[in-house]
């Protein structure tokens, strides 16, 4: 099993600008990351607004040989609507990542948000003729779908050689993510499986004091983290555990907690479903800061950034001044920017949502919460 080093929450120079990658921070990221012994980065086509794929060229491609990295990337089935856009695009990606091939392709996200491109156009065919070609190592797909989904997909295209799912031990049992039973489906395939958000968008990363005290009360010497770490590195027939890092210390902490991943013990697993209960009882809205919503929302409102805001206020179980009410008054100055008030029910949020959240009707409790005088809103 690897860990891989995920490139969607990048170190940023502008907090608000997701194309300002911080290329100082981000090669001294890439060097430790290397220097542990690890070697595989992911990235994908609408990552950081479109610069995801030229961050890793600049910070790997440009910096190390070729044969001391693997790289996997992402077909933007989003923004697919006909085969004359697959060769274009797959160029592109390619000049982007400054490579010749890619070791792993996926098709990005094949769920029902993405069904227009996945059954109008013949995309399997067309990775495994770019796997033909030698632009592809091997092919596989990334899904948030259910269980069920997944069975009909594997079952259908059996030249897939593996999957990327959502799996932590938050999901596990979560009726809609079925983090144990797509695994279940992945191994009754015989397919290998890379796993991403085992921190669940941070959440797990950050847990109530509640869930804390319970976790530090048995072994005051692991961080929370490692609980996570711990959870998915030992599970049977996984390959990769992507973990996202936006600075040097959390990718470093990232490293030690995966080469110190002792398998749970049955105490442990059995704290772990009682920190579950405590989390999801906490939790207002289930976001992993994917940033899917963002890109496509017509208001420019920064959903993920709100949203964070957002639950980290509910938190604090107040209905007075928060320093995250203040940071979503600063935000809502900003040039450009829509905020929750703004969202006029389109909809195409929640149809790109791999969370399936009602984010329409999120945004306006959170207009409710910040958008007051208590912060300086005036009708």
């Amino acid at each position: 099993m690897k860990l891989g080093m995920g490139m969607m929450r990048l170190p940023l120079l502008d907090e608000n600008d997701f194309t300002s990658i911080d290329y100082e921070q981000l090669n001294e990221m890439v060097d430790a990351y290397m220097d542990a012994g690890f070697n595989h980065f992911d990235t994908a086509y609408i990552y950081h607004d479109g610069v995801g794929e030229i961050a890793f060229k600049k910070s790997v491609v440009e910096r190390y040989p070729r044969e001391s990295f693997k790289i996997a990337t992402k077909l933007p089935l989003f923004v697919i609507t006909e085969e004359s856009q697959l060769e274009p695009i797959f160029a592109e990606q390619l000049k982007n990542c400054g490579v010749d091939y890619f070791d792993y392709y996926m098709l990005h996200n094949v769920s029902g948000f993405t069904e227009n491109a996945w059954k109008n156009v013949d995309l399997y065919s067309f990775i495994q003729k770019k796997k033909e070609e030698g632009y592809i190592k091997h092919i596989g797909l990334s899904t948030h779908g259910n269980s069920e989904f997944l069975e009909e997909l594997l079952f259908e295209h059996p030249e897939i050689e593996f999957v990327l799912l959502q799996i932590n031990y938050l999901d596990w049992e979560d009726e809609s993510i079925e983090s144990r039973k797509c695994l279940e489906i992945a191994r009754k395939y015989g397919k290998p499986v890379m796993i991403m958000e085992p921190y669940k968008g941070g959440f797990l990363a950050d847990v109530p004091e509640e869930a804390e005290k319970i976790m530090k009360d048995y072994n005051p010497d692991r961080s929370v983290v490692s609980w996570a770490m711990r959870f998915v590195a030992n599970l049977d027939d996984v390959c990769v555990v992507l973990t996202g890092a936006s600075n040097l210390k959390q990718l470093e902490n990232n490293i030690h907690e995966f080469k110190n991943a002792d398998p749970l013990n049955d105490d442990e697993l059995k704290i772990i479903e009682e920190v579950s209960e405590i989390i999801n009882s906490n939790i207002t809205v289930d976001c992993t800061k994917c940033r899917y919503c963002v890109d496509t929302c017509p208001e420019e409102i920064d959903i993920a950034k709100i949203f964070d805001l957002y639950n980290k206020h509910k938190l604090l179980e107040i209905e007075e001044w928060t320093q995250f009410g203040n940071a979503y008054l600063n935000y809502s100055k900003l040039d450009g920017v829509g905020i929750a008030s703004d969202c006029t029910e389109c909809e195409t949020c929640i149809e790109e949502c791999p969370q399936q959240i009602n984010i329409p009707e999120v945004l306006k409790d959170v207009a409710k919460t910040f958008e007051n005088e208590i912060y300086g809103f005036t009708d």
